[in-house]
């Protein structure tokens, strides 16, 4: 008989924050309840953050003797195993905050924090679409790109929580910027600069005296990868030939990570997993011309399976870990 398992997880994101609560039993996960919040500024999130914790524990009855753990799931920089959150760029005023001491000493629950994307990266694995492997790597491509790594059996998060930085492998000298770095895979292979790439493509019509069925010049600084991805799905050529790019690129990035890694799986989530059909033939195709045959041959490239859930999963599963 499998023992269940209460966690608690807590997402801190730019815009919005949540408290979820999950049970474990063996090798599933499911997800009870979830309150979402904004976040404001820090004080007052953090106090945010306690509060609900609080409230779902009295909603359930849980206590320190009969809860596991809580996953902290956020965005980089921090320090995972001091448990410090360290300047976000999509948190300002985030300096240096000890996450983990203060929940630990107000909850009483030990804690645990990760980035969010090897927050991800745990709970595919553990759950999702990379479940049963030993060699994993998740790629989020979402409005970035960030990765986390199963590396013989665990998070790999190097000497200072800095491995899996894939969006910042710069493929080509002029491109797209993304993590800082013009022509970097974050650059091509995001919704940021799915983005941008639209706009270079569109340019290119609009200066010739094109016109295009689904932007004018007036809407091109307002341009989306999803407004891109719906005009492709409709069989516009130009938008198609945007995220074939991306797709390209998304090879070249993914055949350096089997060259290096040599994973069995490696789970793309986000734009790629809504987009698989637009995107993985093409995709494919450069990593058969790109990659080790030997590595190839034992790696397949699947879409996430958690969905628009995954990243309460991923603050559960820090805590699962």
């Amino acid at each position: 008989m499998e023992i269940k398992r209460n966690l608690l997880g807590i997402d801190i994101g730019g815009t919005k924050c949540a408290i979820i609560y999950g049970i474990q039993e063996g090798d599933n996960l499911t997800l009870v309840d979830k309150k979402k919040f904004e976040t404001t500024n820090v004080d007052d999130t953090i106090e945010h953050i306690l509060a609900g914790i609080e409230e779902m524990m009295r909603l359930y009855g849980l206590t320190s003797s009969n809860t596991d753990a809580i996953g902290i799931s956020c965005g980089g920089p921090l320090n995972s195993s001091e448990g410090v959150i360290l300047s976000p760029p999509n948190l300002p005023g985030w300096d240096n905050i000890p996450i983990v001491s203060i929940v630990e000493r107000r909850i009483g629950i030990k804690a645990k924090l990760q980035n969010d994307a090897n927050a991800c990266a745990l709970a595919e694995w553990k759950f999702g679409a990379g479940k049963g492997t030993k060699n994993m790597v998740f790629l989020t491509f979402g409005t970035g790109l960030g990765a986390g790594l199963i590396l013989n059996g665990a998070l790999y998060s190097g000497t200072n929580d800095n491995a899996g930085e894939l969006g910042h492998i710069r493929m080509a000298e002029y491109g797209p910027v993304g993590y800082g770095k013009k022509g970097s895979l974050e650059g091509f292979v995001s919704g940021g600069g799915i983005a941008q790439l639209a706009k270079m493509f569109l340019l290119e019509k609009f200066q010739k005296g094109e016109k295009v069925s689904w932007c004018t010049l007036q809407d091109l600084e307002q341009v989306t990868a999803q407004k891109v991805a719906e005009a492709a799905i409709r069989g516009d050529k130009l938008a198609q030939s945007i995220y074939e790019t991306s797709a390209v690129y998304l090879g070249k990035g993914l055949s350096v990570v089997i060259d290096i890694l040599n994973p069995e799986v490696i789970v793309v989530g986000g734009i790629y997993s809504r987009n698989k059909d637009m995107m993985e033939a093409v995709m494919q195709k450069i990593i058969d011309e790109e990659a080790l045959s030997n590595a190839n041959k034992v790696c397949v490239v699947k879409p996430a399976a958690l969905g628009e859930n995954i990243g309460d999963y991923a603050a559960l599963s820090i805590a699962a870990a």
